[in-house]
């Protein structure tokens, strides 16, 4: 993907180019796209081609305008009022519940689209899954729900693990029910947790130098939208302290990290394409029900197992949909 074919702004004023004039003079319809962090080559291309098979191209018929907040929750209002004072015609809002709240927040008539990971519903994102009522709808993709199946995997696969550590982000809204869940699930399996926290690039050095102290046998890596936009730097981590890590998306282990297990963001967002495509030829997001993911994929990297010393269980090959050699 080239340069023209993703735009991708930093929230910050030096680097936000200004958006289109009043919607009479655009001569194609806009969408913001917003994030927590990101979004990266990956999901702009499946969200490009959702979009392209609803019959939209970007440069050709369509605008689309990214903004990220860079991991910072507190910003996602303002990237919203951006969007909302700029007469965007659609507003796609990824990585948390919050950023669906601040675009829901910042206009009850611009059509919103959204990619959330938490319970919509219980967030007061939308009324019910099937009736979101109002100007939203979008995708769950139960990241939160998935903690134990990730501790099975992980210890499955590094069988002597007497503990595991797991690694949340004390400012993502869903932190303390992903470490009571997975609290309950290594009680269940007599494995003993350590739970980490971290939000910046530094304090995430500091709690993977400090897992070398712990002996921790294996690192789950919490779910949360900041963290995604960090691929690179906790792979490289993972890779440095030799700690085999699972990862919540399937994405990192195709990038070289050891295990993911979770939706596939590209069939997620190729969905969330289509989906605003529809409501760009007149559909209402209310008559569009709120969508989950109804399969997951488990990619395991073997380069990476063998450069951990680990044998990967025929167990787990026979249940991954993808195996990187």
């Amino acid at each position: 993907m080239n340069r023209r074919d993703l735009l991708i702004f930093s929230a910050s004023a030096g680097l936000t180019a200004a958006l289109p004039a009043g919607a009479q003079q655009k001569p194609v319809p806009v969408i913001g796209f917003f994030a927590v962090s990101g979004p990266n080559e990956v999901v702009a291309a499946a969200f490009g081609q959702g979009l392209k098979e609803a019959g939209y191209i970007d440069w050709q018929n369509l605008r689309i305008e990214y903004r990220s907040a860079e991991g910072h929750y507190d910003r996602l209002p303002a990237l919203a009022a951006e969007f909302v004072g700029g007469k965007v015609d659609l507003i796609l809002a990824t990585g948390s519940n919050l950023a669906a709240l601040a675009a829901k927040n910042a206009t009850s008539t611009i059509p919103i689209v959204f990619v959330t990971g938490g319970d919509p519903v219980t967030d007061g994102v939308v009324a019910s899954l099937a009736r979101p009522g109002g100007n939203l709808t979008g995708f769950t993709i139960l990241s939160v729900e998935l903690m134990a199946k990730k501790l099975d995997l992980i210890t499955d696969l590094v069988p002597g693990a007497a503990s595991v550590a797991l690694l949340v982000n004390p400012n993502y809204p869903n932190t303390e029910r992903i470490i009571q869940d997975t609290q309950e699930a290594t009680r269940a399996k007599g494995v003993r947790l350590h739970v980490l926290k971290a939000a910046t690039e530094k304090e995430i050095e500091d709690a993977f130098s400090g897992l070398v102290d712990l002996h921790a046998g294996a690192l789950l890596l919490g779910a949360d939208a900041s963290y995604s936009g960090r691929r690179e730097q906790f792979l490289a981590l993972a890779a440095r302290h030799r700690v085999p890590t699972m990862y919540d998306w399937p994405e990192f282990a195709r990038a070289g990290g050891l295990i993911g297990y979770g939706p596939s963001l590209s069939a997620t967002f190729r969905e969330a394409g289509i989906y605003a495509g529809r409501i760009l030829k007149g559909e209402k997001p209310a008559d569009l029900p709120v969508q989950q993911p109804t399969t997951f994929e488990l990619v395991v990297n073997l380069k990476t197992a063998k450069a951990l010393g680990l044998t990967v269980p025929p167990s787990i090959l026979a249940r991954a949909d993808e195996v990187i050699e």
